[in-house]
């Protein structure tokens, strides 16, 4: 007999998967044959016509996915599959630390294996119709192998550490987690683009030249002491282009795209990179860590609230209490917060970007940087009249036109 805690599982995981149908939906009638004069100029005709098409084919392919996986977790749960992959776990050991590591393990490896094809097919079908994939086979296999390494050294590491605090502490175990969790982030936001990125990818100083020139011009001129200038090899993969910025104190850095270097002029790579150092100078990048550290700790009390109560494993069709299970059942349980957390941290983000944005503009870079994002998003093919509903739930950045708008306002 199913318990109260499955029933809302259920209806949880069915919310979800209506309401992102929903979403999708409403973005997919919101394509406008006609563009709006301020953005007529990013696509022409036949451009605008392969955009909606690249549109509707990841419309579809989303919608194939997501049914599959809304399938399987069903399946999951009403076959009693969580339950089965504990008592294999627990076949094998009955060490707690490694029957936990051993049961997302399993589970990491089947949702890969399943998930492989569709990956596939995205990259090496889809964005390879529309001229983006620059994934060899090669690439591909050594990112996978190279992901399952940092997943099993840092996740299965966090996650050991993790349940040997509950062992040892129980209830208690949150805080330590969360000094856990906290370091974690924060090193992470120091070193990542010096650790983990150079294991998939290649970082180059900018070379000496016009337009290291002109980025240490502005960033003198805007107060800003920039001394670490990278490119990426983002080619390697894609030809969409991106910048972004990483690090905090001397660790800062800016990585450009090879490929935003290829399709963006100085001044406008300039306008770019003053977007990104203008959120350093608002301390977007710490205030966004400080409230990532904050909702860590109220996530994990609450968790430690919840983690004994047996009625979350039998949920998951097992007679035995086990940490494994009642953190699945509790981070299904813990989803309507996440979407109410979500949307107000998408407010908060689309807030910044304006404020980024307006940092531009009063360094004189508003053109610069208008037509910089008209390029990017013509290279991307990205959708420039998504539903405001869809934009509410799922963005982080305002529109392009809303951009547009508020860089040109007096």
């Amino acid at each position: 007999m199913y318990n109260t805690v499955f029933v809302i599982i259920i209806l949880i995981i069915v919310f979800d998967f209506v309401l992102e149908r929903v979403l999708d939906y409403l973005n997919s009638k919101s394509i406008n044959p006609e563009l709006p004069d301020e953005l007529k100029d990013v696509y022409d005709a036949d451009q605008y016509r392969r955009q909606q098409e690249y549109k509707k084919v990841n419309d579809r392919f989303s919608f194939i996915t997501s049914s599959f996986s809304f399938t399987i977790i069903m399946l999951m749960l009403f076959l009693g599959g969580f339950s089965l992959v504990d008592s294999w776990a627990r076949g094998i050991t009955e060490h707690p630390v490694l029957v936990v590591l051993l049961f997302f393990a399993i589970l990491a490896v089947a949702s890969d294996i399943i998930n492989t094809p569709f990956s596939i097919y995205d990259i090496f079908v889809i964005e390879e119709r529309f001229g983006f994939n620059k994934t060899t086979p090669k690439t591909y296999v050594l990112d996978k192998i190279k992901g399952w390494g940092i997943g099993a050294l840092i996740g299965g590491g966090l996650l050991a550490l993790v349940v040997w605090f509950y062992e040892q502490t129980g209830s208690m175990f949150w805080i330590y987690a969360w000094i856990a969790a906290t370091v974690f982030s924060v090193s992470m936001a120091m070193f990542y683009s010096s650790l983990i990125v150079p294991l998939f990818n290649k970082q180059t100083p900018l070379p000496e030249g016009e337009l290291r020139e002109a980025i240490n011009n502005f960033s003198k001129a805007a107060g800003f002491k920039l001394e670490n200038i990278y490119v990426i090899d983002g080619s390697k993969r894609s030809t969409k282009a991106n910048a972004y910025f990483s690090g905090l104190g001397p660790k800062k850095r800016i990585v450009l795209y090879d490929t935003l270097i290829h399709d963006l002029t100085t001044e406008e790579i300039v306008a770019v990179l003053a977007h990104e150092i203008g959120h350093y100078k608002k301390k977007h990048t710490l205030v966004g860590i400080i409230i990532g550290i904050a909702q860590a700790g109220i996530t994990l009390f609450i968790l430690s609230l919840l983690i004994d109560n047996p009625a979350l494993s039998e949920a998951l069709g097992s007679e035995r209490t086990g940490f494994h299970l009642g953190l699945i059942a509790f981070g299904i349980l813990y989803s309507p917060i996440s979407l109410v957390t979500g949307l107000l941290m998408n407010h908060v983000s689309r807030r910044n970007e304006y404020a980024a944005d307006k940092f531009v503009k009063d360094h004189d870079h508003a053109e610069d940087l208008i037509r910089a994002l008209k390029k990017l998003s013509s290279k991307n093919l990205n959708n420039l009249t998504p539903h405001p509903v869809y934009v509410f739930f799922h963005h982080s950045h305002p529109t392009l036109l809303q951009r547009i708008h508020a860089l040109k306002k007096i």
